[in-house]
């Protein structure tokens, strides 16, 4: 098994259009404080745990909450496929929130993905293609939590990793080393209208490889995020 914890701070830049084409821009400063463990149950088999505590002001108050399950395969030696489901809320910050009636929205949602390990002399790289169904909680003025209806949306996902040791040509245990990755969200399906950009991610870090198993990142992480109404709410 192999265990990760990640602390992020990041700046995120949310984005919709006006009536008039004109942007409107609202930044904020997050943390996300992230576990993520796999756990081998056999020869190829792993199941995935994960659930991320993300704050604003980098503690202040929340700004969601994310816990994952999923299933991998290691289909050959640079190749894995996956499945896994996400409970995901959303609660009300910044000057443009998204959960606009005041009240913190859930969403569902299943994912299928692969991906793709190679090393490039003491980098490795990682491609991971991730489809997505999500179902987004509808929530209505003055009725509290209580969800009205799902909103059903996909959305695919594409990230590029990458892991440079800093003390060898590999990570090897009490060791240092970088790591940086760019994801791009893009949507589509009758829902998505306009908006097919849902956001990116752009982030760099240090890590620390205490032993096999355990693994401490500190990363920056820049997101640019775009509103799915076509004028901010």
């Amino acid at each position: 098994m192999n265990y990760k914890i990640i602390l992020a701070g990041l700046i995120s830049l949310i984005s919709g259009p006006t009536f008039s084409q004109d942007r409107i821009s609202d930044k904020n400063q997050l943390g996300w404080y992230v576990y993520e463990g796999d756990h081998q149950i056999s020869k190829r088999w792993y199941l995935h745990t994960e659930y991320q505590w993300r704050r604003v002001d980098f503690i202040k108050a929340w700004q969601q909450s994310l816990a994952r399950v999923g299933v991998a395969y290691q289909l050959l030696p640079q190749i894995q496929v996956g499945t896994g489901y996400t409970s995901f809320i959303t609660f009300p910050y910044g000057d443009f929130p998204t959960a606009s009636t005041g009240e913190p929205y859930p969403e569902r949602r299943f994912h299928q993905d692969i991906q793709l390990t190679d090393t490039i002399r003491s980098i490795r790289l990682q491609h991971r293609f991730r489809w997505e169904q999500r179902w987004i909680g509808q929530l209505q003025e003055n009725s509290g939590k209580k969800v009205n209806g799902w909103d059903y949306q996909n959305r695919i996902r594409y990230q590029i990793a990458a892991v440079i040791p800093l003390q060898g040509p590999t990570v090897e245990n009490q060791e240092w080393y970088l790591h940086f990755f760019d994801e791009l969200f893009i949507g589509f399906g009758k829902k998505v209208g306009r908006n097919v950009f849902n956001q990116n991610r752009l982030s760099g870090g240090l890590g620390y490889q205490f032993t096999d198993n355990f693994q401490l990142e500190l990363n920056y992480l820049y997101q640019i995020t775009q509103h799915a109404e076509s004028e901010p709410v």
